[in-house]
């Protein structure tokens, strides 16, 4: 995130971590489409801090009514948030940025939904969480060189396990992960620069994409495949109509034969949408939450996941996003609170015409 906006308060404090002030007050209200949020978790822990940041979703294949929703605190740990945003578990474990999945992971012989997260500290965390007790335990972490520990995300390409660390110069690497002996174990398979400041990115497990938003000139188009090296094309620039910087999360959704691909234009507080199966993206529109139904509206959102298909109450979809300002009406200055909101995707579709 880059910061827009910080208080007197902060401004007469020498020693004020930038990253502690938010930066709603510098981001115009949504400009896309209005949709209404469906819920909310509670905001994070740490309050008076730019804190919450990623969140992403599972939802057990044998009944989709069970699963779980996470959401980082860059300053504190992890959430672990059911269905409907109700907290279940919180693992006091540091500040974690981006969190992803893969489920069907082998641990001990035990499948395990593999869990894993960018601790600016150097290191990917990794979890698993069982898929029949819902309980998420820390499996160990592992160091990574990058610049500093930003945006991550997995993938599985060919039976093997991915993990993207991006680092916050917008310097990446890409990895395999493994069981060893019960533990974790990763290996460098390729290493390449965006050229600036980035963070989101998403796997396309079925395209064998990588996509990365480079915070500032939009997002950029990779083959997962280590032997394309830093080979790319421009998706989307920023800024343009469609993002405005900073361009944040990124997140895929499938529904049948489509995919979507979701991202956050933090600048102006939307999300754009296209469908990415086909021979040529398709651009589907944008969106902004707007506020209604006892939920306030999303301003200047940094991650966000999607998830198709039945997901607890959603028939056809999930998707939550970050709130940088979790109050009931838009003020100035730093936020005290942060959450994730969720919303129905068929709310997203009916406001975009997407058939």
């Amino acid at each position: 995130m880059t910061i827009v906006a910080i208080s007197s308060l902060a401004m007469g404090c020498a020693a004020i971590d930038p990253e502690s002030v938010s930066d709603s007050a510098g981001m115009t209200l949504g400009t896309g489409t209005p949709v209404l949020a469906a819920g909310e978790t509670a905001a994070v822990g740490t309050t008076a801090r730019d804190a919450a940041d990623d969140p992403e979703i599972w939802a057990d294949p044998r009944d989709p009514s069970r699963g779980v929703i996470f959401g980082t605190d860059k300053k504190a740990g992890l959430y672990v948030y059911d269905l409907a945003g109700k907290d279940r578990q919180f693992l006091a474990e540091g500040p974690l940025n981006n969190v992803d999945l893969r489920d069907g992971f082998t641990v001990n012989g035990k499948a395990q939904v593999l869990v894993g997260a960018s601790d600016r500290r150097g290191t990917i965390a990794f979890y698993l969480l069982d898929p029949d007790s819902l309980a998420v335990t820390p499996w160990g972490r592992t160091p990574v060189k990058v610049s500093e520990p930003y945006g991550f995300c997995m993938g599985r390409v060919g039976g093997e396990t991915v993990a993207v660390m991006v680092g916050k110069d917008g310097d990446v690497a890409q990895f395999t992960v493994s069981d060893q002996s019960g533990k974790p174990a990763v290996r460098l398979t390729r290493s390449f620069a965006v050229g600036s400041q980035a963070e989101g990115c998403v796997v396309d497990d079925a395209a064998g994409v990588l996509y990365v938003a480079e915070e500032a000139k939009g997002i950029w188009r990779y083959s997962l495949d280590p032997a394309s090296g830093g080979a790319r094309t421009h998706f989307a620039p920023a800024p343009s109509d469609i993002l405005k910087p900073d361009v944040e999360g990124l997140t895929l959704l499938r529904e049948g034969g489509a995919t979507y691909l979701l991202a956050s234009s933090q600048g102006d507080s939307a999300f754009a949408v296209w469908r990415v199966d086909g021979a040529e993206p398709a651009y589907a529109g944008r969106f902004s939450i707007v506020p209604g139904a006892g939920v306030d509206a999303v301003t200047g959102t940094d991650g966000l996941a999607a998830l198709g298909g039945p997901v607890g109450v959603f028939p056809e979809g999930l998707i939550v996003v970050q709130d940088d300002a979790d109050t009931d009406g838009e003020t100035t200055g730093p936020r005290a609170r942060q959450n994730f909101k969720l919303v129905d995707w068929r709310a997203v579709k009916s406001a975009l015409g997407i058939r």
